[in-house]
């Protein structure tokens, strides 16, 4: 039985296509712990005012920013990915969030994978948030495995004072979360619960209904001294009405708490 009380959260990502509010609403009404911020084109991710007001209006503390890092998301705020990730931080202290997350860098943005490990050493020493880096997954291409990332999809070969393990990304990348998170130590903040079969598609399947190993991990992370929070980024995107997304969203709350000891 844990001891501790690790926060568990919803994604706003676990809600598109619909909007950041939504997921507010269906944190607040299931009994998740709060929110994780995924800043894309939705106008209200990238609104300070407004996620304050959600925040306060249905009591969901927002717990991490993730940083607009995904190809979709590559002229959200700039163009320029130092500028997009000091925004990230800035608005964490905003919304007293203790964590951004962020993705390595592209191998094409040679500028900033140069300094990328520099700048977040940087922001982690001043800026009271913690800078997450997450682990990521290669492409397959006829029996070639090619990485996007630099150095790698694997964040520890950069080696960075926090991380965010994502168990969706490491089963796409056919890598033990188990030992992933062994590497990242405690250096291990944040956790994207999610689940996987194993293929090179990133599936974010309701925790339980893939082969990861995610009951061990959260019964591991229990028994650990992890400080940081739990959150489900979960794809709903097949739910056909509200009802089905709410259903869904519940059942992935529901496998966190029992093997995280809540129950």
């Amino acid at each position: 039985m844990a001891t501790r009380h690790i926060p568990v959260g919803l994604s706003t990502a676990s809600v598109w296509p619909q909007p950041a509010g939504a997921a507010f609403e269906l944190a607040g009404d299931l009994g998740y712990d709060g929110v994780e911020v995924m800043v894309w084109a939705d106008p209200v991710s990238q609104d300070m005012d407004a996620l304050l007001d959600l925040s306060d209006r249905h009591g969901m503390p927002v717990l991490a920013v993730h940083a607009p890092c995904l190809l979709i998301s590559q002229r959200v705020w700039s163009p320029d990915p130092v500028i997009r990730l000091r925004r990230a931080v800035t608005a964490a202290q905003v919304l007293d969030a203790p964590t951004v997350v962020v993705h390595p860098p592209f191998r094409w943005q040679r500028r900033y994978a140069e300094r990328f490990s520099d700048l977040v050493a940087e922001l982690d020493e001043t800026s009271g948030v913690k800078i997450a880096v997450e682990n990521m997954f290669p492409v397959r291409l006829r029996g070639t495995e090619l990485s996007a990332f630099k150095p790698s999809v694997d964040p520890t070969d950069a080696g960075h004072r926090h991380y965010t393990l994502d168990l969706s990304h490491s089963a796409a990348a056919q890598m033990d979360p188990l030992e992933l998170a062994g590497r990242m130590g405690k250096g291990l903040v944040h956790v994207h619960l999610a689940d996987g079969s194993g293929s090179s598609r990133d599936e974010h399947l309701v925790p339980g209904r893939g082969t990861q190993p995610c009951a061990t991990f959260c019964e591991q992370l229990a028994e650990s001294d992890f400080s940081g929070q739990v959150v489900l980024e979960v794809n709903t995107r097949r739910a056909r009405t509200p009802v089905e997304r709410a259903a869904e969203l519940a059942e992935a709350l529901l496998f966190a708490r029992l093997n995280l000891g809540q129950n």
